[in-house]
């Protein structure tokens, strides 16, 4: 007997379509076992991947681990045929295939795909009439929900803040600047205005904890910038979520996220993890029992879907546009450490603790020690 142990965020978007694959997975293929086991949202974007790989054959995974993986070669490539891998980035949600790619290899497949939405109830959003779509019409919608006594929403724990000024600076990526100073003045700045206007908990909202206060309480009328969650969306029962483009010029411009499932070097059952994250991340599980058992699928063929979205309150419909041209983080090594480093900054810089000039000269210094120095690597 075969046994897989694989490694989840512990969010039903991630655990809940792989616990429902075990069933019927197993069922068709009897000399197999799996077993999932789950860790916290932070452990799954900010932690240490080493102890992880020696300890799982499948881990769910954050794309910016991607060039410490390929330095290291932590993970065992996905060595597809070319049918394969056209289908893959035929049926890629923006960037999420390539974001698991580096030195032209593919160390893990896109199970989920997300990118910052906006977000809102509907029920509450309806007396302020359509949605903003620029951020001085979110300021205007801050002020008058305001003054009924409620609160736009902006999670602003130290990840969430690093992601949202890399959302609204537009990074240049150079090896010596990582993003122009007056960039992130102005992202510091737009994003103050925005806080001033967000719940006071906003300071230490994650994305689920933004969205699990809306759906308990009355008083946050619209978010602009936040990861997606399908399962705000797919509850039957009011109070649910909508979730749209976020409010830029461009209709776009929002940070990626999403997850990818790769297979560990130390695997002692590497093909047998390989074959089953290749069934996972397939057009037809993904638009079927994954969406149905509450993940957020990485198929364009299911954000495309008209059952998929009848499903979900029209999510993934509502928001393709805006992950189809979001911003892809660097994946160079190192690069998980150095957004470490800077989240706590962002967060400093945003609750008006830290001149945003300092900001620009701590983030720009931190990136070209990353580029061009010895980081602490992310997955010691």
């Amino acid at each position: 007997m075969t046994r897989l142990r694989g490694l989840a965020w512990d969010h039903r978007r991630c655990w809940g379509p792989l616990d429902a694959s075990i069933g019927p997975y197993c069922a068709a293929n009897p000399a197999l076992e799996i077993e999932w086991d789950r860790r916290s949202l932070y452990e799954f974007g900010e932690g240490a991947l080493g102890p992880v790989l020696g300890a799982y054959d499948l881990v769910v995974f954050d794309h910016p681990f991607i060039g410490d993986i390929a330095e290291g070669g932590l993970m065992v490539p996905f060595d597809l045929s070319a049918e394969q891998r056209r289908g893959f980035e035929r049926d890629s949600v923006g960037a999420s295939w390539q974001s698991y790619a580096r030195d032209g290899r593919q160390w893990a497949l896109p199970i989920d795909a997300a990118c910052q939405v906006a977000s809102y109830r509907p029920d509450l959003m309806e007396r302020y009439g359509p949605l903003p779509r620029s951020h001085d019409e979110v300021l205007e919608l801050g002020r008058r929900v305001l003054k009924d006594g409620k609160w736009l929403g902006l999670p602003l724990v130290p990840t969430d803040a690093m992601c949202l000024l890399l959302t609204l600076s537009e990074p240049s990526e150079s090896d010596d600047e990582f993003i122009a100073g007056e960039k992130i003045e102005q992202a510091v700045r737009q994003l103050r205005q925005l806080a001033a206007l967000s719940h006071p908990n906003s300071p230490k909202w994650n994305p689920i904890r933004c969205y699990d206060h809306m759906i308990a309480h009355d008083d946050v009328v619209y978010v602009p910038f936040a990861f997606g969650y399908v399962n705000y969306a797919s509850k039957a029962d009011r109070p649910y979520l909508r979730f749209a483009d976020v409010p830029t010029p461009r209709s776009a411009g929002a940070l990626l996220g999403g997850a990818g499932i790769g297979v560990s070097a130390q695997s002692k059952h590497k093909q047998a993890a390989i074959d089953y994250a290749l069934f996972l991340c397939s057009p037809g599980y993904q638009r079927g029992d994954y969406v149905k058992s509450g993940g957020q699928p990485g198929s364009l063929a299911a954000w495309q879907d008209g059952e998929v979205n009848a499903l979900s309150g029209g999510f993934f419909a509502s928001t393709l546009a805006t992950i189809e041209a979001s911003y892809l983080r660097p994946t160079h090594p190192g690069f998980i450490s150095f957004f470490r480093q800077c989240a706590p900054h962002a967060a400093a810089a945003i609750a008006g603790e830290l001149p945003a000039a300092e900001l620009a000269d701590r983030l720009n210094r931190l990136y070209r020690e990353t580029r061009h120095g010895q980081p602490q690597r992310s997955v010691a």
